[in-house]
């Protein structure tokens, strides 16, 4: 039987200090009552793109093949919260990007390119650059967490360098996904 590896590539927050302050605007999310899962801080990324689970010898394709992807080294500005798909039916909480998010999606679409040479279908959702921070469980409180968001749309994150992106293995469990780095891909 052939191994298949629930995976994606990533670009890691392991900024402590932007950790922390993620934490801390989760707990302020916590106030509104809202039946919120929130992500672990040792799991905060933002997603390039999801590959799902694939075969290991596809995976270590993919890795080969993302080791000759180009790109530099640059500033990234985490601010303002929002919600997908929208404030009047949130199922995912996130904190956007500022600057830098044009760099993000040039190299998402680096990585687009790299996949899809490798046979994989479009992306179905494309990219929009976003750290997903809550996903909502319940309607509970819906209306306190619109009004949350709305008032903290131009909430300031903080900056991060992003000199680097991951391929990360998924594995799921009853607490919640384990995130582990396969490959890392570093800025030219």
């Amino acid at each position: 039987m052939v191994e298949k590896i629930r995976s994606f590539i990533a670009v890691d927050i392991e900024d402590k200090s932007l950790q922390d302050k993620i934490v801390r605007l989760q707990q302020d999310l916590m106030g509104t009552g809202a039946n919120l899962k929130f992500v672990e801080p040792e799991n905060l990324h933002l997603t390039l793109r999801f590959l799902g689970e694939i075969p290991s010898s596809i995976l270590e394709q993919v890795c080969r093949e993302l080791k000759t992807l180009k790109f530099n080294v640059f500033n990234l500005n985490l601010q303002g919260i929002g919600a997908f798909p929208n404030l009047r039916r949130i199922n995912v909480v996130w904190v956007g990007v500022k600057e830098g998010a044009e760099n993000l999606k040039q190299i998402a679409q680096k990585v687009e390119l790299t996949v899809r040479k490798l046979g994989f279908p479009p992306d179905p959702k494309g990219f929009s650059p976003h750290l997903t921070i809550a996903r909502v469980k319940t309607g509970k409180n819906k209306d306190k967490l619109a009004g949350f968001l709305e008032n903290f749309q131009d909430y300031e994150v903080g900056w991060m360098i992003v000199n680097s992106i991951k391929v990360k293995k998924s594995t799921l469990t009853p607490k919640g996904p384990i995130y582990t780095t396969i490959e890392t891909i570093p800025a030219v």
